[in-house]
């Protein structure tokens, strides 16, 4: 069994990576633009406006990279570093605990992109397209291979 969840592993960084992006990207769509109910209940975040409006491109642009796999981990790490200012600047002042304050979707938005910081994109990542292009141009000879042969 052990064998089988190893082997799963990538696919199932991948699902959490696509899940979790996806949740992020729909908070800054929300904001930024009025759909799925609006910013608080309806509505936008004025253009501009601190910390709001840049709270909510960075949920935008660096859950869609998240949910695509694009630059996978500095993605996270940026959108892991907004949560945490979340966090300890709106939430944390009103209480000690999540739960009393209201941050419990920070905190869990902040830990779960700093996992991703140290484990990757997963399998199924547009950084996987890119990381295997060869590293020589096409024509070009490998300066490791030799062709000369030794009698």
């Amino acid at each position: 069994m052990n064998t089988r969840l190893h082997h799963a592993q990538p696919y199932a960084v991948a699902l959490f990576r696509i899940v979790i992006g996806l949740l992020f990207a729909s908070h800054g769509a929300a904001s930024l633009f009025g759909v799925l109910g609006g910013a608080h209940g309806g509505g936008t975040v004025a253009t501009g406006t601190w910390p709001g409006w840049y709270a909510a491109a960075i949920q935008l642009v660096a859950g869609v990279l998240v949910l695509l796999g694009l630059g996978t981990r500095s993605a996270a790490f940026v959108a892991s570093g907004s949560m945490a200012y979340a966090y300890f600047t709106v939430h944390q002042p009103g209480a000690l605990w999540p739960l009393q304050n209201g941050g419990e979707a920070s905190a869990m938005f902040c830990w779960a992109f700093l996992l991703l910081v140290f484990t990757g994109p997963g399998a199924l990542a547009l950084d996987g397209l890119f990381a295997s292009r060869p590293a020589t141009s096409p024509g070009r000879r490998d300066e490791a291979r030799t062709d000369t042969v030794t009698a």
